[in-house]
């Protein structure tokens, strides 16, 4: 498509840095937080892959004006964050901490003054450890629960926040926290993950009828991570495992709240999540969102089982005679963020789509003041051109938000992946802005375009 500069996007087109509560605020018992299931998840041992916890992390609950100040420094017209719901609520329900509200009321108005659109997430993982105890999201009780969180930061921050996402990946933190059990809360049961699925789904519309309900003009959508399966053929078994993984890693997790069932033709083992459902859930589960965030960083190759009848899923396989791997062991595909966004774009043609994560961890070293990272320079621009494409062929994308801001606590990766675009040296909490930081300043400042080198 040749070079490609800011204006090829689209005047009304967000620009934006996202990141999430556990992973940079810290403070994880200051001013009367709650704990949250990462908490408890982290302070076990032989969870994390060095050990680390998000006890400080990036300091962020201290250090939020500083980097917000950074976002709109870099060009960014969005900062994406989200909210601790033990910070807010420390039991789950009841007892409201003031002091956590406190806490994101700056945050919005530092985005504010700082002239960036908060977009605030409400759940990014970090369930309060008191309702896990309860049964958390197996219960169906975490419904009228997480209802009840809602109403209460949307009461209070609605009045300065339009931009809103119920969910961060449900995909994401129920397989890999309720099925695989390498998240919290390092659950490993079919049974608990197939009706906290439910669970969640039905909570998508009870979080988007709250937000509404206090705030009648908000944007509200919610995210989802797409994995596209492939396999190396093309023969009937290769279809059964892709479409399996399709239904177990994107279908259940988007088509429920589009009025459209859950896919168990696709996959035997989803079957169970029936009984889970009472009369009026179908309805229930229903959302008109107003867009649907896009989160991409990898196909996914699969093979069918080996022995049929013995693994009712596919296996996950990788191949990585042919792509550029990541940090994190991840293949590099851009034309798998086209494909991404044009499954999506296929369930309803008129629903916007934002691109709410991408980004890319790779082995950044801090030299001489400067982290010359042209590896994830490359990255980027090879993905913009992919979300330009997919413009270009009529499916509706107006916003990009980097993955991430900063380095940060990846999960059971610990500190080792480093996805910022800004460098964090975690024993002084030093930012250094990445060299594609600063590609990305110069792109949005429109002197440099998506196929510029560094």
């Amino acid at each position: 498509m040749g070079d490609l500069a800011r204006g090829d996007f689209g005047d009304d087109f967000t620009w934006g840095v996202a990141h999430a509560a556990y992973q940079v605020e810290g403070a994880w018992d200051a001013d009367g937080k709650g704990p949250s299931i990462w908490d408890t998840f982290t302070h076990g041992k032989g969870r994390i892959r060095d050990h680390s916890t998000g006890d400080v992390a990036c300091d962020f609950y201290h250090r939020s004006a500083e980097d917000t100040a950074l976002v709109r420094e870099l060009g960014f017209d969005a900062q994406r964050f989200s909210i601790s719901w033990p910070r807010v609520l420390p039991e789950g329900t009841g007892r409201v901490n003031a002091k956590g509200l406190d806490f994101y009321d700056r945050v919005v108005d530092e985005c504010l003054e700082a002239g960036v659109e908060p977009w605030v997430t409400l759940y990014h993982w970090d369930l309060p450890e008191a309702l896990h105890q309860r049964g958390g999201w197996a219960n169906r009780d975490v419904v009228g629960w997480f209802g009840e969180y809602v109403d209460v930061v949307a009461e209070r921050l609605g009045d300065r926040v339009q931009d809103w996402m119920v969910f961060n990946e449900p995909c994401s933190f129920l397989l890999v926290g309720y099925l695989a059990g390498v998240h919290a809360p390092g659950v490993r049961s079919l049974r608990k993950f197939l009706a906290a699925t439910h669970h969640v789904n039905l909570c998508q519309s009870v979080g988007a009828s709250a937000l509404r309900a206090r705030i009648p003009d908000a944007n509200v959508g919610t995210t989802h991570i797409i994995t596209p399966p492939r396999t190396k053929q093309d023969r009937p078994k290769d279809r059964k495992a892709r479409a399996a993984i399709d239904a177990f890693a994107n279908r259940i997790f988007i088509e429920p709240n589009l009025g459209l069932g859950y896919p168990t033709e696709a996959a035997g083992l989803l079957r169970g999540i029936e009984k889970h459902l009472k009369p009026g859930d179908d309805d229930a589960l229903k959302v008109d969102w107003d867009f649907l965030g896009v989160q991409y960083y990898q196909r996914q190759l699969v093979k069918p089982a080996p022995i049929p009848g013995l693994h009712a899923i596919p296996w996950m396989s990788k191949d990585h005679r042919r792509y550029e791997i990541t940090a994190m062991g991840w293949e590099v595909q851009p034309d798998g963020l086209y494909e991404a966004l044009a499954k999506v774009h296929a369930y309803d043609p008129d629903l916007r789509l934002v691109v709410t994560e991408n980004g890319a961890a790779f082995p950044d070293r801090l030299e001489g003041g400067r982290v010359h990272d042209e590896r994830r320079t490359a990255f980027y621009r090879a993905h913009l051109a992919e979300v330009r494409r997919a413009q270009a062929d009529g499916i509706p994308v107006d916003g990009y938000f980097c993955w991430s801001l900063m380095d940060n606590f990846e999960w059971a990766e610990g500190y080792v992946p480093r996805f910022g675009l800004t460098h964090i040296d975690f024993a002084t909490q030093q930012r250094t802005v990445k060299d594609s930081g600063r590609w990305f300043q110069r792109f949005l400042a429109a002197t440099a375009t998506a196929t510029d080198a560094d």
